[in-house]
């Protein structure tokens, strides 16, 4: 019996492209033009509060169109700086849309995976921001699905994300189905509640939780295809 070819929801940010290089590029750049210097710790402070209005949006605490602009709301407040955070953001995402920078070893993966496994990419990123990433990185042949949250209704990690994805994927069997990312609260928490084989990608070494526990931890992406047996 031949065997079957694995399904692979990989994240899209800090997974397969650097998601990290292009926020600072694009910071550094609105931040300027507001009249800010983008100090590796201005940077810094944006990226913590980032990460926290992007959790929030993940317990359906705010909407994707709330930490667009409350992300920028928080960091001028904590600065104690009167500057337009909707249109700042506005011009954030135009700037994060542009160019791309691989993840390394992503490009090699999704080449090693190509016709042996069912790739998809699933993100809670912008649509718009994502639909340009991908194009300008030439990711599309390599999937046969896309998967961005704002497109699909729900965000991850909740099951009604996943659910609306496997009902569109012909022949889907969640027992040969895998998530990989790097974030426990979004790729791992969502997958493992889906019922999917879990892979944290961790390159950074970050301590675990918990209450978040992936099947398994690469902390090098070339680490994958053998956790797949290919």
């Amino acid at each position: 019996m031949p065997v079957k070819k694995p399904f692979v929801f990989l994240d899209l940010d800090d997974t397969i492209l650097d998601f990290t290089w292009a926020e600072r590029r694009a910071l550094s750049n609105v931040f300027q033009d507001a009249g800010l210097e983008p100090t590796a710790a201005l940077l810094s402070r944006y990226h913590e509060i980032n990460i926290q209005q992007w959790e929030l949006l993940e317990e359906g605490v705010l909407t994707r169109e709330e930490v667009l602009v409350t992300r920028f709301e928080r960091l001028f407040e904590e600065r104690g700086l009167d500057l337009p955070a909707a249109r700042i953001g506005e011009r954030y995402e135009l700037l994060l849309a542009e160019g791309h920078q691989f993840i390394p070893g992503a490009e090699e993966l999704l080449r090693k995976l190509q016709g042996k496994a069912h790739l998809y990419i699933a993100s809670n990123g912008c649509a718009a921001v994502q639909d340009a990433r991908i194009k300008s990185a030439g990711l599309a042949p390599f999937f046969e699905g896309i998967f961005i949250s704002e497109r699909i209704g729900a965000d991850k990690p909740a099951r009604e994300y996943f659910r609306r994805c496997f009902a569109v994927i012909p022949d889907f069997d969640p027992a040969q189905a895998w998530m990989v990312g790097d974030s426990l609260t979004s790729d791992i928490r969502g997958g493992r509640d889906a019922g999917l084989h879990t892979c944290w990608f961790n390159p950074r070494r970050r301590a675990p939780r918990a209450d978040i526990v992936p099947d398994y931890e690469i902390h090098d992406l070339a680490e994958m295809p053998a956790l797949l047996g290919l």
